[in-house]
């Protein structure tokens, strides 16, 4: 799923939304202590009161929010498990009775406690539902708003929620006037900040993939392992974050640990230009050929295919390992890099990247950046020195 695939089917959990509609939803309360399952309820999602049900939308809203390969992961399942969750996803995907959905999601729930102990108490929410996606874009100034012919589309998605002690207050009665202490002994659950979740299936477009599920974990760069791998029986992934490390990791290999910020610069142009002129298709990947086109266009000359194929090799010991373009470029219209010394931290985009220069005078070394306005400092404007 790319991010408009994510964003079509987020856009969608709202009140009212005759394009959504969400059959059921299953609530299981897991006790921190001894990893059970202490209490689950199960009901038509139209049953809840209006104030309920805008609650879970937006939780659900939130587990499908985040970056891909930071918060939101594609993952394939693994082939040859035993009682694997594809199975059982997929089984109740397709079962029309309540009573076996559950059972399914509860074969679901009983693997996240197997060998796994909560640091809080867990409440795991699974719902059932389809959307429809229109063929054809209605015509809003139309009287009547036709959809002709729509995309039918049926998934499960789960959200894990952690529970919090209720604030501690001092009330005042108007009764009988005079100051309580407000004592709630009822955990509250906090759907604000999921803690994980998955949507099964996956959807590219308009065609649903059976073999893959969208894992979103509640920490940016940090999945959860256990649940990737014993949970949802799927493939382990790299984060954004491990794709960009093992790209700088790759380049030093190869040209060594010194580059001027003009060469970095243009490094990073040529990925997000590759990354930009195929954002409506497939992510753009880069093997070690492309590697090698990307240096030896932003200056590095002593780069061949062999320097860099050896470097794949050395750094995850696969010279066809491809990394994902739009991971190992910093955000490119923000500051994202930062540059830290002893005496100032500075922080540039990588457009502007440029612009900063590290030169040497007299043996010591300057960090020169290049600027088209006059610098404010504490409301003062700087008098431009010349160097001698």
């Amino acid at each position: 799923m790319n991010k408009k695939d994510i964003a079509n089917i987020r856009k969608q959990f709202k009140l009212d939304n005759d394009l959504l509609k969400i059959h059921d939803i299953f609530n299981v309360y897991i006790m921190k202590e001894s990893s059970e399952i202490y209490h689950q309820e199960s009901q038509p999602f139209e049953m809840l009161d209006q104030d309920q049900q805008e609650l879970f939308m937006n939780n659900f809203k939130k587990v499908l929010t985040g970056t891909i390969d930071e918060k939101l992961f594609e993952l394939k399942f693994l082939s040859g498990i035993e009682n694997s969750s594809q199975l059982i996803l997929h089984q109740g995907l397709l079962s029309s009775e309540t009573d076996a959905w559950k059972e399914q999601m509860l074969q679901i729930v009983e693997k996240m406690l197997d060998e796994k102990q909560y640091e809080m108490d867990i409440v795991v929410t699974f719902i059932r539902g389809e959307y429809l996606k229109p063929m054809k874009r209605g015509n809003d100034d139309a009287e009547e708003s036709k959809r002709d012919s729509v995309y039918s589309h049926s998934f499960i998605l789960c959200s894990l929620n952690k529970t919090q002690d209720p604030k501690k207050e001092l009330v005042f009665d108007y009764v009988e006037k005079e100051f309580k202490y407000n004592v709630v002994v009822d955990p509250v659950i906090n759907l604000k900040a999921p803690v994980g979740g998955f949507l099964f299936p996956c959807f590219t477009e308009n065609a649903a993939d059976v073999n893959r599920i969208l894992y979103a974990t509640g920490k940016a760069n940090e999945p959860d392992p256990h649940f990737i791998e014993e949970v949802l029986n799927a493939e382990e992934t790299l984060t954004a974050k491990d794709d960009k490390i093992v790209f700088e990791e790759i380049v030093r290999d190869a040209v060594g640990h010194q580059i001027n910020t003009s060469t970095l610069a243009s490094m990073y142009e040529e990925i997000n230009r590759v990354v930009e002129e195929n954002e409506e298709e497939e992510p753009p990947k880069l093997d070690y050929r492309d590697v090698e086109q990307v240096l030896k266009t932003s200056g590095l000359e002593d780069v061949d295919t062999e320097k860099v194929e050896t470097a794949f090799k050395n750094v995850v010991d696969d010279k066809g390992y491809e990394l994902k373009a739009r991971n190992i470029v910093p955000k490119f219209t923000s500051k994202s890099i930062k540059i830290n010394t002893k005496i100032a931290n500075v922080a540039v985009s990588p457009q502007d990247l440029r612009f900063v220069k590290q030169i040497q005078i007299d043996g010591r070394r300057y960090l020169m950046i290049e600027v088209e306005e006059d610098t404010i400092v504490d409301g003062f404007t700087m008098i431009p020195e010349v160097f001698k």
